[in-house]
């Protein structure tokens, strides 16, 4: 079953909800994605959960990302956190699990922390609260990386999009490279280019002290893109009982596409 939401939020950010079942899922897409990343995993989840997919405002996918994604309030996770509880609130789901690839992650965690009451567990897939290496945290970046990166992304974006997917997403995998690019060709550069400040130059180490929600973090064993120390850096980090999965034998940032079998295995024990 597919439910269409058309209610203001839910309608702009293309907000569905897909199976039944008394408990809900929520599936939070990363940078340069959109809900079609999650295919893979909904014939599953969906046989026993309603799961809720939906494309963040800077999505391609997003037929009115133009206007809604105004880069001065989205100049920090926290306006996408209020985005979350807001939809949240308007489909009224409460206690849910809550899925956050890359970026999402963090969105997840913010949101967990102003109200809690809305999420059962935490899962956060190559989640990172800071890119950007320190004297005693390794982030996985110097800040001559970020820079060259935020300068590809600015002077060349359709040749870096074709690049960092090539690097993000298991390279064996040309499907899922293919859609991973065709994700990031969607946005808008100049959303891609103010999105990717705020990814890359956050810093939310701070606030994983006030999270107290149950997590799960789950990492490949080779991600170019967050150091699977920075998993076990989020587990000492976080007040509530946590655990960490290592998707063995995974390469890539990307596990919903190319080791979803995988993932499903490590969702279905903690469902």
């Amino acid at each position: 079953m597919v439910m269409m939401l058309e209610n203001g939020l839910a309608t702009s950010m293309n907000a569905k909800i897909i199976g039944s079942g008394s408990e809900a899922i929520v599936l939070a897409h990363g940078f340069g994605g959109d809900q079609s990343l999650w295919d893979k995993l909904l014939p599953l989840l969906s046989q026993s959960h309603r799961v809720l997919v939906f494309d963040w405002t800077f999505s391609g996918a997003v037929r009115d990302s133009e206007s809604l994604f105004d880069p001065v309030k989205y100049s920090s996770y926290d306006a996408f956190a209020d985005d979350l509880i807001n939809l949240m609130d308007e489909i009224e789901l409460k206690s849910s699990i809550f899925v956050g690839h890359s970026m999402s992650g963090m969105i997840g965690c913010i949101a967990s922390t102003r109200r809690p009451e809305l999420f059962k567990r935490l899962i956060l897939i190559g989640a990172s609260p800071r890119y950007i290496n320190t004297d005693d945290y390794e982030g996985g970046f110097n800040s001559s990386e970020i820079e060259q990166i935020i300068s590809n992304i600015e002077f060349n974006y359709e040749t870096w999009a074709s690049a960092f997917a090539s690097l993000v997403v298991d390279a064996n995998d040309t499907l899922s490279v293919e859609k991973f690019q065709k994700c990031l060709k969607r946005m808008r550069p100049q959303v891609a280019l103010s999105l990717a400040k705020v990814v890359f130059y956050c810093d939310e180490r701070e606030m994983l002290d006030k999270v107290v929600t149950p997590c799960t973090i789950i990492q490949t064993s080779n991600d170019i893109v967050v150091p699977n120390g920075v998993a076990f850096y989020i587990q000492n980090k976080i007040k509530g009982k946590s655990t960490v999965e290592i998707i063995d034998s995974s390469e890539g940032h990307f596990p919903m596409l190319t080791a979803h079998l995988q993932l499903l295995d490590v969702l279905k024990g903690l469902l």
